[in-house]
């Protein structure tokens, strides 16, 4: 409110000085303007330029007079607020620890898993990320919400025996998906990422999950082999990657294969893209304060320049001659060749001294 009052006790005592200089100005327009007594089309602007430069300049000097100062923090000091989140939903399941996975086929799909997650970690901003990991099995439990260090969740991925936690029975991966949502509610809308990690399940027709407005990206990742099969518990289990595409899908997310390959760039690149706003969207007071002045600062500046050198066509004054050389006319120009000529052949009179 300060800000506003200043600005407009500044915006009509501009608006008074700027109707006493068009008073005054009239006297002087043929001067200033020639016989047109009118300045450039562009240059009739100039008192409103003024003024809303004045009332710009104002508003943002008042503004950051009265905000709290800014404190500039490290990467790791970002307020909680700010931070983005990054939901893991790990699958658990016995199935996760058979020995198919990766190019060769030599490791369990529970190793496959940590370097699928280790690598985004190194590939994106994780330091601006909370970390949230909930297990899933034939249900889910929380392992860690919010956490900052990366470290935490390198050691729950290193082969943690978490499927000792549930009872033994089939996986339910919607289980895991509804503790994520349960989670997630709560947190700003589109500051979210959900990633979910499993050799697949099959998977109900209806009654998917729905993911509240702070899910913004969600990337699915299989692991296992998708074509060769393992026994486990009296049956076959692999990779199922049409059961996993498919819940990608119904989420509106990505689905990538990572039994082989890490996780390509751009997929990285997209969930690594805050969903909230534009750049311009998260602009806040101070940063238009600061465009405020700036633009106001420079308005003022070279505005009395640019009317000083384009704000009328008129130029007063005798133009120079286009003729190069002596500007006297040409018979005068010769009769004082003349004249010079006749000095220089009279002869030299010579003065005798006497003794």
């Amino acid at each position: 409110m300060v800000e506003l009052l200043a600005t407009g006790a500044v915006v009509v005592l501009a608006m008074l000085a700027e109707a006493l200089h068009l008073a005054r100005l009239r006297r002087v327009s043929a001067l200033a303007f020639g016989p047109a007594k009118r300045p450039a089309l562009w240059a009739r602007l100039a008192p409103l330029m003024r003024i809303a430069a004045l009332g710009g300049l104002t508003w943002g000097l008042a503004t950051l007079l009265l905000l709290d100062p800014k404190i500039h923090r490290a990467s790791d000091e970002i307020p909680e607020r700010e931070m983005r989140h990054l939901l893991i939903v790990l699958d658990v399941s016995p199935s996760m620890r058979l020995v198919d996975a990766g190019a060769d086929g030599k490791q369990s799909r529970r190793q496959r898993a940590r370097e699928l997650i280790e690598s985004l970690f190194a590939r994106v901003a994780i330091r601006q990320h909370l970390i949230t990991v909930v297990a899933v099995y034939n249900g889910a439990i929380p392992v860690v919400e919010k956490t900052r260090d990366p470290e935490v969740v390198h050691n729950i991925l290193d082969e943690l025996p978490m499927e000792y936690a549930f009872r033994s029975g089939g996986t339910d991966l919607f289980a895991g998906l509804e503790e994520a949502a349960r989670i997630s509610r709560p947190w700003r809308p589109g500051s979210a990422t959900l990633l979910l990690v499993s050799d697949g399940d099959t998977v109900a027709a209806t009654d998917m999950p729905k993911m509240p407005a702070s899910i913004v990206h969600t990337l699915v990742l299989g692991v296992g082999d998708s074509q060769k099969g393992s026994f486990i518990d009296g049956k076959q289990s692999r990779q199922e990657a049409s059961t996993l595409r498919q819940i990608a899908a119904r989420l509106h997310g990505v689905y990538h294969d990572g039994n082989v390959k890490h996780i390509a760039t751009d997929v990285i690149q997209a969930i690594s893209q805050s969903g909230e706003t534009s750049s311009l969207d998260r602009l806040s007071r101070r940063e238009y304060a600061l465009l405020a002045c700036t633009a106001g600062g420079i308005l003022l500046a070279f505005l009395p320049l640019a009317l000083q050198r384009f704000g009328t066509r008129w130029t007063p004054g005798t133009k120079a001659s286009s003729s190069s050389g002596n500007p006297r006319p040409r018979e005068q120009r010769t009769r004082d060749q003349r004249m010079g000529d006749q000095h220089r052949e009279r002869p030299r009179e010579t003065i005798e001294v006497g003794a």
